[in-house]
């Protein structure tokens, strides 16, 4: 592409304009709770154990200011990520984050659940009500994706074809039950399961490549891949593998809680070379279809 690669916010509407799209779809974006999002952002701002580092939140605006900055920048459907990290709390994460779509166009409807018996029947009913996309958090919540109070869940979410956001990789540091083979495990009951992998499955990219090959609906999102704050190279061996799997990584950022300019997630993925066309369809084009946005 003719212009310079985005490394700040207000390079990025010409940037997408460059590309000929319509916006970005970021399948990875949090709004919570005020008293969730307290927590979240005091977590963070503590370097709590599962950090291990400072992580300076560079986005602390009300929810009103941080959708307004995404649209500025030329986000045009988003999620609101909440993910429960014990029982009993999903229903009241899932209340306000459906209250928000509603009032915020552009949102997409988003949900979560536990490991809890009561999931297989709050589950089903959110699918109904028309939910788009759940998440789950493997290493916060500190559970299994294949406990077995989850079964009924997946079979649900197989059912329905209804995209979770699973965070499922051993990054920033491994949990209890994180990695690819309790996923796999799952897999291979619920293979029409619809999961997008959180950051692109870090550190364990390879293994969750394996999935998305070996599974036609299991796709990948780029949160916090590849940027400047880990200072990592990229592994040897994964950038033919992005390349050869254009049509099943989604955009995502964990915006707002994260310690870098939003656009240096695009920046950190232009930097791979992959072609124009790769970047299209990971901003635009992938998360576009999968939620079945217009542009």
């Amino acid at each position: 592409m003719d212009g310079s690669t985005p490394s700040r916010d207000e390079d990025l509407p010409a940037y997408v304009a460059q590309l000929g799209l319509p916006g970005i779809v970021d399948v990875h974006t949090h709004f919570m709770a005020p008293q969730i999002t307290a927590k979240v952002r005091a977590y963070f701002d503590s370097a709590g154990p599962l950090l291990g580092r400072e992580w300076p939140i560079r986005y602390r605006g009300t929810d009103d200011e941080n959708v307004e900055h995404l649209r500025s920048v030329g986000v045009t459907k988003f999620s609101a990520l909440s993910y429960a990290h014990k029982p009993g709390i999903a229903p009241f994460m899932n209340d306000w984050t459906l209250d928000f779509a509603s009032r915020t166009p552009g949102a997409l409807r988003s949900a979560t659940f536990y490991p809890e018996p009561e999931a297989q029947t709050y589950v089903p009913a959110l699918i109904a009500a028309g939910v788009e996309v759940f998440k789950v958090h493997v290493q916060v919540g500190d559970f299994a994706p294949n406990d077995p109070l989850l079964e009924p869940v997946w079979g649900a979410l197989a059912d329905s074809g209804t995209p979770i956001v699973l965070h499922a990789g051993s990054g920033p540091s491994p949990g209890a039950h994180t990695g690819p083979d309790a996923v796999a495990d799952v897999l291979s009951r619920h293979p029409d399961l619809a999961l997008v992998i959180a950051h692109l499955g870090m550190p364990e990219f390879a293994e969750f490549l394996d999935l998305a090959d070996q599974y036609q609906h299991v796709r990948l999102d780029t949160t916090m891949a590849f940027v400047d704050f880990w200072g990592l190279p990229v592994p040897d061996g994964i950038l033919p593998r992005l390349r050869g799997m254009q049509d099943k990584i989604l955009f995502g950022t964990d915006f707002p809680n994260i310690p870098y300019a939003y656009a240096h997630q695009v920046e950190a993925l232009e930097r791979l070379d992959l072609g124009d066309d790769w970047m299209r369809s990971v901003l635009w084009h992938n998360g576009a279809e999968l939620f079945s946005v217009n542009g």
